[in-house]
């Protein structure tokens, strides 16, 4: 089915000097249970059809469309917090907080706090292949494979159907970017997520489903 659509979409960086056509009339559609990966050079407009995605502005022209409704009709913000997640190159965690309270931490911005938000953390770091000793410790004792994986959980947290991944294995080594590909490709497959990355990694290209590629802010 259906759940995100482009259409017609054109986005323009303008500053004092000139202005730069980012996207230039990008139309593609987007199921759920497939793994989209959307590759290009530095530049090409890959990260800003992500950033319009995950409703962090509307485009300046055509449209971002949502389960059949468009972005720009909607509170941007319900719309972060509830509608899509986002997982970036470096993370993002807090680096105070605890892995627990990184991944409850949206939850309670929905109202879900206390033991059912704790049952819900040590539910996810199980479904991500971490021990549930790491939900006591603090991000910057873990590696960059398993704070990855925790980024992972805190998206799976605010129950979306959406994940999008900018770059998700950019700071990894091999073996642990395949096994943060593998954790997005199983959570498409075996449980309907649509998973769209963003990605300069050819070695994902294999494991997605659909191939969108960029070139100047226009697909090739």
């Amino acid at each position: 089915m259906t759940l995100l659509e482009i259409d017609n979409v054109t986005y323009t960086y303008k500053t004092k000097y000139q202005s730069v056509d980012a996207l230039r009339g990008i139309s593609c559609v987007f199921e759920e249970g497939r793994v989209y990966a959307v590759v290009g050079k530095s530049g090409s407009g890959k990260s800003t059809l992500l950033y319009l995605m995950a409703g962090l502005d509307v485009p300046g022209g055509g449209q971002v469309i949502y389960d059949g409704k468009a972005t720009s009709g909607m509170d941007l913000n319900k719309y972060r917090r509830e509608s899509v997640a986002v997982i970036y190159q470096d993370f993002r965690l807090f680096p105070l907080l605890t892995v627990s309270e990184n991944i409850t931490y949206p939850m309670e911005l929905r109202g879900i706090k206390g033991e059912p938000a704790r049952r819900r953390a040590r539910e996810l770091v199980e479904k991500v292949s971490l021990p549930e000793s790491v939900l006591h410790r603090f991000p910057g004792m873990l590696s960059g494979g398993e704070q990855q994986r925790v980024a992972i959980a805190r998206s799976l947290s605010t129950d979306t159907r959406i994940i999008l991944a900018d770059e998700p294995t950019g700071n990894l080594d091999g073996e642990n970017g395949d096994r943060i590909i593998d954790i997005l490709v199983k959570l498409a497959h075996e449980e309907n997520y649509l998973i769209i990355i963003a990605t300069h990694d050819t070695g994902i290209l294999p494991k997605a489903d659909v191939i969108l590629r960029i070139v100047d802010g226009a697909l090739a």
